[in-house]
């Protein structure tokens, strides 16, 4: 290869390496574009879950508090969206229904999975034994709230002792503008 071809081959290789670092570059900006892109759903499907979560954590607790009885037991007050930390655990109940003997702890899931069960089951009635002292003497209920269930998940719930509500018919009340009241 002569002096002169081979600075041919190396121009044309500088020229090629330029396209590519341009290529690479319009690359590199298409992809965070599209990392941007993502984070903005990742967002919106965070946000339309947490709606659905807060829709069915107000139908029950609406559905509850007006007769605040579970299960046949009728509890002093409920509570709702309790947090609470101590001694490095802390957690959140969707709700608690308390009267002087018994104290129900209830999950609140838009459609419930294994998963959800299973947490209540272990970490959340630990969780509560250690944040809630005062209730140690208390009848613990575990109900798990959820407008969707699958078969085996409700089963296998009804057979450790949780108690389930779903969501059942259309049950709508009206509230009606001032001016349209007699």
């Amino acid at each position: 290869m002569t002096d002169d071809e081979l600075k041919a081959l190396v121009a044309s290789l500088a020229v090629a390496q330029d396209r590519t670092d341009e290529q690479m570059k319009l690359t590199d900006e298409q992809m965070k574009r599209t990392d941007e892109k993502l984070g903005r759903i990742g967002a919106m499907l965070g946000n339309i879950g947490q709606n659905q979560g807060d829709v069915a954590e107000e139908f029950f607790y609406n559905s509850l508090k007006v007769t605040q009885t579970l299960a046949g037991v009728h509890y002093d007050f409920i509570d709702k969206s309790i947090s609470r930390t101590s001694n490095g655990v802390s957690d959140e109940f969707d709700m608690i229904l308390v009267n002087g003997q018994d104290v129900a702890i209830v999950e609140v899931k838009y459609k419930a999975h294994e998963k959800d069960l299973d947490k209540l089951l272990t970490k959340k009635i630990d969780n509560f034994k250690k944040l809630f002292p005062a209730y140690k003497d208390y009848r613990h209920h575990l109900v798990l709230a959820t407008f969707h269930l699958y078969k085996e998940v409700k089963e296998r719930a009804l057979q450790n002792n949780v108690i389930v509500l779903q969501r059942k018919g259309d049950i709508v009340e009206s509230y009606l503008p001032v001016s349209n009241n007699p």
